[in-house]
């Protein structure tokens, strides 16, 4: 058995577990790595858990696409908050996690061989699932400021293409794609006969007044978008696993299929507590948004610090920045360094697809004013000392 080959041998192992175990071997390290929030689900969650409980049925499988009171629920949030109308032309699927609205979308659209174009850098779970796909990724560089380059995209675009991916706002770098890039990236997609899958778990977190764009509500482009969603960050739901896409309506069967297969359906006690959350006021997301951005602010200020070290590129979206830190030394090697040796931790580039340099995510979600700002000064002091100066 040991001579075992399969399809993963080609899959990068995830960073979050590796860099958690480094964590759980240095005591009192703070995290700026995992990309969590800090607040709990409003309390209409729990709520409706009693609902679930009372209903005997609930026990069994229920429609691989989600509850209907779920389903009306977002196509409510998708009119309002995205511009988005769920008509005869696009659907809803409710899954376990946008993350796997992706892999339901890639395995649902590609045959093995096929392309499909990322961004660099990259969300590294995307890289993982078009991989264990049996597909390539295409890795199409980002301008200096991280931001979209259609002409670049339209280049890689080839006979074997299937779809391009963008995240706005953007994990790993924070930043937040223009209107009009994503209109010529959602146009040339609809052009060129293949799909735009826009990852948007994040869309709520936008700051200095950015506003949100939804590429599915571009006139014309509910046939070829697919676009995926998430209760993780806003409602404090990772771990309840909920998450939804809304696909054109020609996806569905193969979609379902599967979901069918992975899961058959999110599971239906997290999609009541979801109901539940979708019931909670504007002011549990202004609250809650309002509190991280006044951690990004403590963030920005301690990141000023490091002018000369890093290039730290403006960011105005989601709880990360992404720096470019000037050495020759190995990402994963100052990520263990700053660990060990100053007890802060953050998740080294390369897992992004960034081997040019070394690059450095920093996640803020997480924390609280005072441990981010304990955080912050342990990252700017390790720098400064790893790197000699």
């Amino acid at each position: 058995m040991e001579s075992l080959t399969s399809r993963m041998q080609a899959v990068q192992t995830p960073i979050i577990p590796v860099v958690g175990e480094l964590i759980t071997n240095s005591p009192g390290t703070i995290s700026l790595g995992q990309g969590v929030v800090s607040y709990n689900p409003p309390p209409q969650a729990q709520e409706f858990l009693a609902k679930f409980l009372a209903e005997p049925t609930n026990n069994l499988y229920k429609a691989v696409e989600g509850i209907p009171p779920l389903i009306a629920a977002l196509a409510a949030k998708l009119q309002a908050f995205n511009g988005i109308e769920i008509n005869q032309n696009n659907c809803i699927v409710v899954t376990a996690g946008s993350n796997m609205g992706f892999m339901n979308a890639i395995l649902a659209i590609t045959s093995p061989g096929d392309e499909i174009i990322l961004n660099k850098p990259y969300y590294f779970n995307h890289e993982m699932a078009i991989a264990m796909a049996g597909c390539r990724p295409v890795l199409v560089d980002t301008d200096e400021n991280y931001q979209l380059r259609p002409d670049a995209i339209a280049q890689a675009i080839t006979p074997k293409t299937r779809a391009v991916v963008t995240i706005s706002p953007n994990n790993p770098t924070g930043v937040v794609y223009s209107e009009a890039a994503l209109r010529q990236v959602n146009q040339l997609c609809g052009d060129r006969g293949i799909y735009h899958i826009s990852d948007e778990a994040y869309e709520y977190f936008t700051y200095n007044g950015v506003k949100h764009i939804s590429p599915a509500a571009f006139a014309n482009s509910s046939d070829y978008t697919i676009s995926l969603y998430s209760l993780s960050k806003a409602y404090g739901f990772a771990s309840w696993r909920i998450g939804y896409m809304v696909i054109p309506q020609h996806l569905l069967v193969p979609v379902k299929k599967v979901q069918d297969t992975i899961l058959i359906c999110a599971p239906v006690i997290s999609q009541y507590a979801a109901l539940g959350a979708l019931q909670a006021k504007e002011e549990y997301l202004k609250e809650n948004i309002g509190a991280i951005s006044q951690v990004r602010e403590v963030v920005i200020e301690s990141l000023n610090h490091l002018q000369g070290l890093c290039t730290i590129t403006p960011a105005d979206g989601a709880f990360y920045f992404f720096l470019k830190v000037h050495t020759q030394m190995n990402a994963f090697e100052l990520v263990k360094k700053l660990i060990q040796e100053h007890q802060v931790a953050v998740i080294p580039g390369t897992t992004f697809g960034m081997e040019d340099g070394c690059y450095l995510r920093v996640a803020y979600g997480a924390l609280q004013q005072e441990t981010v700002k304990t955080g912050m000064e342990r990252l700017v002091q390790g720098l400064q000392t790893i790197l000699g100066n």
